[in-house]
Order: C-alpha cells, then structure tokens, then sequence
C-alpha cells in the first residue's frame, strides 16, 4: 500500500478547502485513486459520511456525540463558545477540483484530556529537567548483557504490514535476545481512498499477523483494541488488558480511534504433546501468587503449564521495597516499568529508571531492583520457562 505523504504537502492540481472547524487532512495521489488521511478523533468509520456534492466538491463529515457532563462544564466555562458547546462536533472537508494549491490546517478541536492507567509510559518524561537541552543526552545503555532504552531514544517508523501503525522496537536477537520486544502506536488518522470510478473506502487500523510459528502477546497501554480471530470471535481489550496468540494463530487487533499496546513476540519452541491457547484477560482478574521471603506483589499473566514457553509477570513495589534475591539465572528477561521509579542493578552497573523504560536482561546477568520515590512502582516483565536451557 503507498504511503501517504507527509503532513502539510501541497498539490497545485488537487486543492482542498477546509471549514474552520474541519480535520487536518493530506492528500495524495495516484493512478487510479485519491488517499485521503484525516485525523477524526474519537470517530469510527461508520459515524462518518462522503458525498459529492454540486461542483465536483468532495464532503466528508462525521459527528461525535458529547458527554452530558463534560457538555454542562463547556456550558459553565463559556456560554459564548458556539464550536466548543455544540453537543456534536462536526467536521468536513471539502476537496475540489481546479483551484491553486492543497492546504491543511490545523483541527481547533483539541483531543479530549486523559488521564489514563499507564499514563507515564504513553507520555514520558524524556529525560531530567536539567538535562533535557543537552544536546545527544540520553539515559539509554547498550552493554554485551543488558541494555536500558528510555523514552528519548524511541525511533518510531511504520510497522510492516500494519494499517496505519508506528511502531518502535526495544529488545530484538540484534541485542542478543531471542524475543522482540516493541511499542506501537495505532493512530488516529482514517484512510479514506477515492477511486476514479467515484467509489469510496475506509480502512481502519488493523494488525498484521507475525511470521510462521511466531507467538505474539500484546498488553494495552492507552485506549482499547478490538481483537478478532478467524472463528469470528471478537474481544475489546481495554487499558491493562492483554492477549496471547499461538503461533499461527489466525487474528486482527483494529481499533476506530488509536490505542498503544506493547508487543512480545518470539519462535515458538514445540513440546510433544502440549499445545497453548489463546488467552485473553486483564491484570486485575490475576490473583495475587506468594512470594516467599519477597515483599512485592507477584501476578503471572498467562497460565504455567509446560504448553507455554513464556510468561508474563506483574511485579508491584511500594516505594522503599526491594528485591531480596540478587537474582542470577539462564532466564532471558525483557521488562517495561509502568509505574513508578527505583534503581536496577544490571551486571556491576546501577541504572535509574522511570515510567517508560524498558530493559533486557541477557541470561546470568546480575540483576537486583529497588522502588524509590512517594508511589508504587509496577513493572511487565517477560521471561522464559519450561523449556530445558540445552
């Protein structure tokens, strides 16, 4: 699929008209087509509408109802605000034919505020207040044995085969590893493609499935997924859920919005007789596992059984809490902090970390974690089992 241009491109040929209040829009050409790309946030395919109109004028428009409640504070705050009070919010462009130039403007909707779960990880602080201008400064490490890869060193590029999708991977067999690890980031934006012959097409975001005997895990960070698999089974995953997909297990995370998640991906390492299964669930539905002679709080995200040759760990610290064991073993380990901030041991090496950053850990590198600050410290944390190291 081409991919459309950059934000802001002009075509002298093909021009379009915005309304004030209309989406940031780029248009591209093609042999047989138009690519329309909109941003319409909190707005599904379905809730918009595409005519011509009189003219040879391209319409596109959609409507997103309001809350009640955040309608009557709009109302409280300004009573003089006509866009910002409109229990809808309506958005057209208009593209025509014959004009000089193609323009975008910016939306004057701004996305509603959130505040959601993991809200350091999707926002992060990049680096320390006093640091933040240094030119070339970064947190991140890369060592023979482990790596830290923070905020400020994300390199986002389109994930292949994804729909609309950016991707950044963390932990991949280039680090040594035999897993990856990434971020993606489903945007907002809807693809509207215009054929010559008039006819129209949404494409919504949409995951691609992994490579042959690849399982895949996949735990929301922001917004929700609607995940789908080939009996026509379909799951909305919202913050802090997740799913686990065998290899060549047939399936599609869409979403009408945008939502960001963190992959886990990995060849699948067969065992005779034992096949996994899907699982789809969220954190809080895990119960608590003890801990002996450990004071945080343990929750295993997939099931235990030899079927399995991973898992995915919660670990919760209050702050001042501390591993117990310094740890040494033949396990791989690839790690997000959500929540909080402390101190890792890695090799003889102490790392701060925050929300946002993520970690691999090589196997019989020394590793030992502390929670420091004034909140609870949570951590994802991927590791190998069931399967004989030889």
């Amino acid at each position: 699929m081409p991919r459309p241009p950059a934000r802001g491109l002009c075509s002298r040929r093909y021009p379009a008209v915005l309304r004030p209040n209309s989406a940031p829009a780029d248009v591209k050409e093609y042999p047989s087509s138009y690519v329309f790309v909109l941003d319409m946030p909190g707005l599904k395919s379905g809730d918009i509408g595409v005519q011509i109109e009189e003219g040879n004028v391209l319409s596109i428009s959609g409507e997103r109802k309001r809350e009640e409640q955040q309608q009557k504070q709009k109302e409280k705050e300004n009573d003089e605000a006509e866009v910002q009070l409109s229990p809808f919010i309506s958005v057209v462009v208009r593209c025509s034919y014959g004009l000089e130039g193609l323009c975008s403007s910016a939306s004057l909707l701004a996305a509603p505020f959130e505040n959601p779960l993991y809200a350091k990880v999707v926002n992060p602080t990049l680096s320390p207040q006093h640091l933040q201008d240094l030119p070339g400064f970064t947190r991140s490490i890369y060592r023979r044995d482990h790596a830290v890869i923070t905020p400020e060193s994300h390199v986002f590029s389109p994930l292949p085969d994804w729909k609309n999708t950016l991707g950044a991977y963390l932990i991949t067999p280039a680090t040594g590893a035999h897993f990856v690890m990434y971020l993606a980031k489903m945007t907002s934006s809807i693809y509207l493609y215009v054929h010559e012959s008039g006819i129209f097409q949404f494409v919504n975001l949409e995951s691609a499935l992994p490579a042959k005997d690849v399982e895949r895990f996949v735990f929301v960070l922001q917004r929700n997924l609607m995940m789908s698999n080939g009996s026509g089974m379909r799951e909305v995953l919202d913050v802090d859920s997740y799913a686990y997909l065998p290899a060549n297990y047939v399936h599609a995370f869409t979403c009408d919005t945008s939502a960001f998640v963190v992959v886990f991906e990995r060849r699948y390492e067969y065992l005779e007789n034992h096949s996994p299964e899907a699982v789809v669930s969220s954190t809080q539905l895990q119960k608590l596992l003890e801990t002996p002679g450990e004071v945080f709080e343990l929750r295993k995200l997939l099931p235990t059984n030899a079927a399995y040759d991973f898992n995915i760990h919660i670990m919760d610290f209050q702050p001042g809490e501390y591993l117990n064991v310094k740890e040494v073993h033949y396990n791989q380990h690839g790690l997000l902090l959500l929540e909080g901030r402390g101190i890792y041991r890695l090799g003889d090496s102490w790392y701060p970390i925050q929300a946002g950053d993520a970690i691999w850990m090589a196997p019989f590198v020394p590793q030992w974690y502390a929670a420091l600050g004034k909140t609870r410290s949570r951590y994802l944390l991927y590791k190998d089992v069931n399967r004989d190291p030889l």
